[in-house]
């Protein structure tokens, strides 16, 4: 028996509580991960935004594909799934965050790093991942407790319905939309020049990881000064023009993104980094990108300092960026935090690895 996390928004959390408690479910792209999954394992429920664990699921039958409606009222995109029978589910105001002691003193990941950083989100960037044995075992001894004896989590009731994400109908499909309240953060700005600084630095480590796995690299003219005293590129690597056959509106909208890495005439993936309080240039420059060229195939990526995750979330689900002739940009955009961008340049065998393993790094809006 081995123990996985089983990661719910607020509105997937909501979703669950209304239903009969029987079902879990994953999307499609973790059909691999599920298919490890064994009856009588056991899914540690963490809520997301609120970062609290709420639950203790043990799968009783093998994974299975179903389309019927359950998390979503249609196009459910959470098809992957299994029958589970609850062991413990907390309402949010006992489920127990993770920075109170009694968890981040005992948990293996996060016990000995001090709270403010971000080198403790790393496990818990995707559904599916297998937790610590000792971690398991942990997490379903105390929400048994909690479910029984428990201390109640106060919670602000108005953020928490900022966070339930509201749900329209297009031609096509349902999809998540939300409408960010504008970010005046004062602070923020005032430490804008050292946030640029970070953001040139991460600029050059996704281009060095980029050459590295055999790509060529594109970056824009008015940043190439300032990135090339982070990373000297090999000879060849850096290229002068994009090798690419679109109109000129296109290529313009295309040599603003702020890293490209390119496998002869065709982009593989295309980096914005947001380092300013809006989060909102780069995702335009995506958007404008995807109702240009919808039919265009490239993996889409927000990099951001970690503090700014649920921003990135919120804004990539406003209308403007939901409502795309090729789908929600959500589906097609992933987010990577700068921890993981330092954590995969210093893989060892990055020099063997596809481009792939940034799977394992990324994370999507759920």
């Amino acid at each position: 028996m081995a123990y996985y996390l089983d990661l719910f928004s607020p509105i997937t959390y909501e979703a669950f509580l209304s239903s009969p408690r029987d079902l879990t479910g994953f999307r499609i792209r973790q059909l691999k991960a599920a298919r490890r999954i064994e009856i009588g394992d056991k899914l540690i429920c963490y809520l997301t935004k609120l970062s609290r664990w709420f639950g203790v699921l043990e799968v009783s039958s093998e994974v299975f594909q179903d389309d019927t409606p359950r998390f979503y009222e249609s196009d459910d995109p959470f098809i992957v799934r299994f029958k589970v029978k609850p062991i413990s589910i907390l309402e949010k105001e006992k489920a127990i965050p993770i920075k109170e002691p009694i968890v981040w003193d005992k948990l293996t990941f996060t016990r000995e790093i001090p709270k403010h950083g971000s080198q403790w989100t790393g496990p818990l960037r995707s559904s599916l991942t297998q937790l610590d044995n000792e971690d398991g075992k942990f997490l379903e001894a105390l929400l048994i407790s909690q479910a029984q004896n428990g201390i109640v989590y106060s919670v602000d009731e108005n953020e928490y319905q900022k966070y339930i994400t509201k749900a329209i109908r297009t031609e096509h499909k349902t999809v998540a939309v939300s409408v960010p309240e504008d970010d005046n953060d004062e602070i923020g700005q005032k430490h804008e020049g050292d946030e640029v600084r970070d953001s040139i630095k991460i600029q050059a480590l996704l281009c060095k990881i980029g050459e590295t796995m055999g790509f060529k690299l594109w970056l824009p003219k008015s940043d190439r000064s300032r990135v090339i005293k982070e990373w000297i590129p090999e000879s060849g690597k850096l290229l002068d023009v994009l090798p690419l056959n679109y109109d000129q509106v296109t290529i313009k909208t295309i040599e603003q993104i702020d890293v490209l890495w390119l496998k002869r005439r065709s982009i593989v993936r295309a980096f914005e980094i947001e380092h300013t309080t809006s989060i909102y240039s780069g995702l335009l420059r995506m958007a404008d990108l995807l109702a240009l060229q919808p039919n265009m195939d490239i993996k889409l990526h927000i990099v951001s300092p970690v503090d700014r995750r649920e921003k990135v979330f919120s804004e990539i689900q406003r209308p403007v960026f939901s409502l795309l002739e090729k789908g929600p940009m959500s589906e097609f955009c992933t987010y990577l935090s700068y921890d993981s961008i330092k954590d995969l340049s210093e893989q060892k065998y990055l020099k063997r690895l596809s481009d792939t393993v940034l799977e394992d790094y990324e994370e999507v809006v759920e």
